[in-house]
């Protein structure tokens, strides 16, 4: 009987995900045994599937959308970045069989840019641009780089006030409609891209004001060639306009530093994705 342990990516639709060919470079590097696959789990059937993967003997299990809110509801535990963020991308078996639930893209996003590519997001300036889980998700850890402000903008703007109230006390944070942009005469330190639009390649209606020669742009996805975000921030002069590929790598070595106990290096992991992907 094999000892190879088994993880997935959990999503719907999942056969563009990358995290294989990440999590395959991280067993090789750390001398890890391990089996890393897609499941692709249509919204309907992902308490169950989830529940058999460890009943079967899995350890861990990346979720990706449209799942993360729903995994928040399945654990029984929450780590802290997932308690506040209301969405979980990381779930693995604690010691007593509960299933524990954490949220590593915060930690991934900005140790890319901090780390990464030197940004400075204490003090800072930052527009946010979306509400929804993807956002929620890196938010617990954003508000704890301590940025000056933080203003979420989002079509629905219940939705970028309900997380304004949440976290209230850790920063300067507003909510705007889009509509509220077009007047606005001040640019940013950092726009950070996380809206619904962005994985189809769309971009919300944004002001070249916005953008100052010393603001940075970061999409949390990524494309080949770059993203349409990318193209919209360099053509207005911003410093900087990554996308997310290193955040998709580093959340993914938080991940498998929670399974395995071992944290992989990322340059060289991340500089092969962009082979991958055309974008170096």
């Amino acid at each position: 009987m094999s000892n190879t342990d088994r993880y997935a990516v959990v999503g719907y639709p999942v056969t563009h995900s990358k995290s294989p060919f990440i999590h395959a470079l991280f067993a090789r590097q750390t001398e890890q045994d391990i089996d890393y696959g897609r499941m692709e789990v249509a919204p309907e059937d992902f308490l169950h599937s989830v529940r058999e993967f460890f009943d079967q003997g899995g350890k861990g299990l990346n979720i990706t959308l449209p799942h993360k809110e729903a995994a928040w509801q399945l654990v029984d535990w929450h780590a802290p970045n997932a308690e506040r963020a209301g969405a979980v991308n990381t779930i693995y078996q604690l010691d007593d069989g509960r299933l524990a639930g954490d949220n590593t893209d915060g930690v991934g996003m900005v140790r890319d840019i901090e780390q990464n590519h030197g940004g400075h997001l204490q003090g800072a300036r930052i527009l946010v641009l979306g509400a929804g889980g993807a956002v929620r998700g890196v938010l617990p850890r954003l508000m704890a780089a301590q940025p000056a402000s933080v203003c979420i903008v989002n079509r629905t703007l219940a939705r970028a006030e309900a997380l304004t109230k949440l976290f209230s006390d850790q920063c300067d944070i507003s909510a705007l409609p889009y509509s509220g942009l077009q007047d606005m005469t001040t640019s940013f330190d950092w726009i950070i891209n996380g809206s619904a639009g962005g994985l189809k390649g769309e971009l919300p209606p944004l002001p070249d004001a916005l953008v100052a020669p010393a603001t940075g742009c970061y999409d949390m996805v990524y494309a080949p060639g770059g993203t349409v975000f990318q193209k919209w921030a360099g053509d207005r002069g911003a410093a900087r306009s990554l996308d997310g590929s290193g955040m998709l790598v580093e959340q993914a070595a938080e991940s498998f530093r929670l399974w395995r106990g071992v944290r992989p290096e990322t340059a060289t992991v991340i500089r092969m994705l962009q082979q991958e992907l055309g974008n170096l």
